[in-house]
Formats: structure tokens, C-alpha cells, sequence
């Protein structure tokens, strides 16, 4: 794959990141997601997934790493978050590794960011030997299920992903 637009920088994650990345992580997800939940629901999840609390916690974790993507005055529009695999996988390898967010702004997606930071996040992955690889992704999310396949996941299973009280259904990829 190219090195598309090497222009906007990628650099991992600092500690000093988690308050920037609860407000992209908020915002990434509501925007490509809002619409799906009741206000109760998402309001739920963004506060369990998306607190400086929880980017504290993701950024301090020896077996996670994030990569963010920053215009030239600093703002973060995308970011990958990768690890230990906690997809519920039957039989999961212990090696198993795991994209688990993967998020640009969308007034940025003609930046073709997405695919900087996965060859990133998966080339970190490779070289923890944290394989096989996995992704879940929302059932009806069938762009980025086509994304995921450009890099050779494939469906192997599905389980239920809660947000709010709304469970969505996501299927499992696994490379």
C-alpha cells in the first residue's frame, strides 16, 4: 500500500493525549454513529468508552498502543487504538491481537487517513507477534467491512455490542 498523504503527521499516543482523544473519540463516534442510538444510549457509552478516565486507562495499558493523526497546528483528526485481542473469539489464540477503534473525522476522509493509521497499528501488531488479528465491526457497516477485507479480514463470527442498553450486532474479522 501507499504512504497516502504523508502531509498530516501520525505519531503514537502520549498520556498527555487521553482528554484530546475523549473529545475525538466522542466525536468521531457520534458522528458516524449518533444517529443509530437514543440520547440515553449513546450519552452511556461515550461516558464508559470515550472519559479521559477511559483514554487514561487505554494510553497506560502496556499491551494497547494509539496512533493519532494531527493537522500541522496540533489538532487531532483520526486515531487507531490496537491490542490485545478481547473480541469474544471461541477458542481465541493468547497472541491474538485486535484493532479495536479506528476513527478520522469525516469532513477529513478525503485524506484517505485511515489506511496510514491501520498500516501502522497492523505493522505494531506484527511486530508484538500479536496474531492472528481481529476486528469487530457493526453489521450494516459495510464500507468499512470492505476496508478491513482490503487487508485480508474476513467474517468468522458475530456477537453482540452494547451501547447503552442498544445491543448492535457486530461481526467478528479475523486476519
Amino acid at each position: 500500500m501507499t504512504n497516502i498523504n504523508p502531509s498530516v503527521p501520525i505519531r503514537r499516543a502520549l498520556p498527555g493525549d487521553a482528554s484530546t482523544l475523549a473529545a475525538l473519540g466522542a466525536a468521531t463516534f457520534t458522528e458516524t454513529f449518533g444517529h443509530l442510538y437514543p440520547p440515553e444510549d449513546l450519552l452511556a457509552f461515550l461516558i464508559a468508552s470515550h472519559s479521559v478516565d477511559a483514554w487514561n486507562r487505554a494510553l497506560s495499558d502496556p499491551q494497547r498502543a494509539v496512533w493519532v493523526a494531527e493537522l500541522p497546528d496540533g489538532t487531532q483528526i483520526g486515531f487507531i487504538a490496537v491490542g490485545a485481542c478481547k473480541l469474544p473469539v471461541e477458542n481465541r489464540e493468547p497472541t491474538a491481537g485486535e484493532v479495536q477503534q479506528l476513527y478520522v473525522l469525516e469532513r477529513h476522509h478525503n485524506l484517505r487517513l485511515g489506511t496510514r493509521l491501520m498500516e501502522t497499528a497492523l505493522e505494531w501488531l506484527e511486530a508484538q507477534r500479536r496474531t492472528p488479528m481481529y476486528v469487530g465491526v457493526w453489521s450494516e457497516n459495510e464500507g468499512a467491512q470492505r476496508f478491513y477485507a482490503r487487508y485480508g479480514f474476513s467474517k468468522v463470527g458475530e456477537y453482540g455490542f452494547p451501547v447503552g442498553a442498544t445491543v448492535d450486532r457486530e461481526f467478528i474479522m479475523k486476519r
